[in-house]
């Protein structure tokens, strides 16, 4: 990354900003997007990209193509958003009703289009290809990674790159880790149909209420007894829905929960354990049990080499004090499908400081952020780009994918 390039994006800072909050203001949710992926595409087309709409539904695809020989490089962003009522009292204040951008989707979008606005006035120095890969759908299994890859996103592709903006990592730092960083995310719902009746009379009715609280009481019991103590996995129950009257029996009740794991038996086990305690519940209570398992995202594993490459780049971008690496956390990324495809890392990027307003956790109703880190996701997008056009100057230093 070069001087130059820093000065450019900064230059453009104003501009990522506004991008954002405009973002910000016109949220759309996970596979209900319609205006945001043509506002990207409209911005990307003014630089002079070839650029490809619908990929995979509703996706975003760009190509930079340098004058040069050399690798082909995918830098994605997601811009999908929550369906959340937003409280933060802010002149971009969300004006879709019960949609927000709650998780910084917004501002790596923004990000990104400052980095394809910088790397456009750059080409006859590109050596290779850089990909821009604008993706949908990322909160909502089986989410829009696994769509756009079987539309052919990657094709050509040698490594991948993508980052996240973090309210709980301080502005500055940045959280670059090898292996497996976040988990696999599956989800569950279970339909319990009984029959109601009167509360006074319950010998006549097939308690729906008292299977459901069975079922969750019994679930919670798989990772505690039945997961090797060894080994990270949770079930989590989110929803229970039953019931309309004090006296009155309930003749349905509904169950919605995740599952989270690293490991693939132990993902397998945990769905098998789960439809064993369906069956023998509904066995001792009666009640008739529908199930709707769910295999969302596979676990996040970043690659070894690209980690190590992406570090160097922190430290000359942003200096040796700004980069950090965590454990891996039980939170679920769609990213994880391009690294199962292609070598790469996924990365988080500080956006919290002393501003009380940064402190709200991903997916909170005041969640917000600095700002100033979409210009630390630039940097280091712009230094991987560098990195490669001064380390791999010809095609034959990278493995070649079809």
């Amino acid at each position: 990354m070069t001087v130059t390039d820093i000065e450019k994006l900064e230059a453009l800072f104003s501009d990522i900003v506004q991008w954002r909050r405009y973002l910000h203001t016109y949220p759309e949710l996970s596979f209900h997007e319609v205006e945001t992926p043509v506002f990207i595409a409209e911005k990307l087309e003014t630089l002079g990209l070839d650029v490809k709409r619908n990929v995979g539904g509703r996706g975003v695809v760009a190509y930079l193509r340098g004058e040069n020989p050399g690798p082909t490089i995918a830098l994605r962003a997601d811009f999908d958003a929550l369906p959340i009522e937003e409280e933060n009292d802010v002149s971009y204040k969300s004006q879709n009703p019960g949609v927000m951008h709650a998780c910084g989707h917004d501002g790596h979008t923004a990000a990104l289009l400052g980095v394809a606005s910088v790397l456009a006035e750059k080409n006859p120095e590109i050596n290779g290809t850089i990909v821009f890969l604008f993706q949908h759908a990322e909160e909502q299994p089986p989410g829009g990674a696994r769509e756009m890859i079987n539309d052919n996103c990657l094709d050509g592709v040698d490594a991948v790159f993508g980052a996240h903006v973090a309210s709980d990592i301080p502005l500055g730092q940045v959280n670059v880790t090898s292996g497996p960083i976040m988990a696999a995310v599956d989800a569950f719902t279970i339909h319990v149909q009984g029959t109601g009746g009167h509360g006074a009379r319950p010998h006549h009715t097939k308690d729906a209420v008292v299977a459901g609280t069975q079922l969750v009481t019994e679930l919670q019991q798989i990772v505690a007894r039945r997961v090797d103590p060894m080994d990270t996995a949770v079930v989590t129950v989110g929803v229970f829905q039953a019931g309309t009257a004090f006296n009155v029996i309930a003749d349905s009740a509904h169950i919605e929960g995740t599952v989270r794991t690293f490991n693939q038996e132990t993902r397998e086990q945990i769905e098998e354990e789960l439809r064993s305690i369906v069956k023998g519940v509904e066995t001792s209570t009666h009640v008739n049990c529908t199930v709707d398992y769910l295999n969302g995202y596979p676990p996040l594993v970043n690659h070894e080499q690209e980690t190590g490459m992406l570090g160097e780049v922190v430290e000359e971008a942003l200096g040796e004090e700004a980069l950090i690496s965590r454990p891996a956390h039980l939170g679920g990324e769609d990213f994880a499908f391009y690294l199962q495809e292609r070598p790469g890392v996924f990365f988080h990027v500080g956006a919290r400081t002393n501003d009380e307003s940064t402190h709200y956790p991903h997916h909170h109703p005041r969640f917000n952020f600095d700002e100033e880190g979409l210009l630390n996701i630039g940097k280091l997008f712009l230094g991987i780009v560098e990195k490669y056009n001064r380390d791999g100057d010809s095609e034959s230093s990278f493995p070649k994918f079809p």
